[in-house]
């Protein structure tokens, strides 16, 4: 049967950003209101999320020429954008046939709780809080927002499309920290319980790889196998500082 997957697929979180930054600051200081002037889309990378894209830019750079990504696939906010203009220009235009922004790898929208901070959302939405608390963030949909459920099902539509266009490709998809863990949970199969146990566990490095590879020995026809995840040695070995706020 033939391959219908691309040949790798490598999911990066974008480079820190001002809106990561601003968070900090908020909760560090017991703020209600995350200080953010832009629409979440047009958030920009930090001085340090630039940084970082270039480190991981220069790694990607470095593969041999048949193992760097020739598809790169980002969200259209500006921090995503910016980090995948930083793959696509360190690589030269022969490696890269097809760059394109997805408004399917969008961010998880917040609905009316966008740019509140916990504390605030206790405070001023006590009913949300409780609810999200009882049914957990994988079915919470906040009004106006989107539960996990929610993006999972954008991206079950993105990976029809890649399969479909990319197969035997090498796909590189920049997005945000909810998209990576969704996607995960579809590559991977996984459940509830499983994925959480992950978001639990740490948040997904800003330009962390986690990097899935095609296996043809793996299940029936083959299929894509997740040989790192959250790997940040990049960052590391150019002693750029490694970040993983939400």
């Amino acid at each position: 049967m033939e391959q219908k997957w691309p040949q790798r697929i490598w999911l990066v979180r974008h480079g820190q950003s001002a809106g990561n930054v601003a968070r900090d600051a908020a909760e560090a200081e017991e703020r209600l209101r995350i200080d953010i002037a832009t629409r979440d889309v047009d958030v920009p990378l930090s001085e340090l999320g630039e940084r970082q894209a270039d480190a991981m830019s220069t790694w990607f750079a470095t593969l041999p020429a048949d193992e760097r990504p020739n598809v790169v696939l980002y969200s259209p906010y500006i921090r995503a954008r910016a980090t995948a203009n930083c793959v696509i220009d360190r690589l030269s235009k022969y490696d890269v046939f097809a760059a394109q922004a997805d408004e399917r790898l969008r961010e998880k929208e917040f609905g009316i709780l966008d740019r509140l901070t916990p504390l605030a959302i206790r405070q001023q939405y006590p009913e949300l809080a409780e609810q999200r608390a009882h049914v957990d963030k994988f079915y919470f949909r906040p009004p106006g927002g989107e539960s996990w459920c929610d993006v999972i099902l954008r991206l079950r539509c993105v990976l029809d499309t890649v399969s479909r266009e990319y197969r035997k490709e090498r796909v590189l998809i920049v997005a945000h920290q909810v998209i990576v863990n969704c996607f995960r949970y579809l590559l991977e199969r996984m459940d509830e319980d499983a994925i959480l146990s992950i978001d639990r566990a740490g948040d997904v490095p800003n330009c962390g790889i986690t990097e899935y590879r095609f296996d043809t020995s793996s299940g029936k026809n083959g299929k894509l196998v997740r040989v790192q995840a959250n790997f940040v040695a990049p960052l590391v070995e150019t002693g750029t500082p490694v970040t993983s706020k939400p």
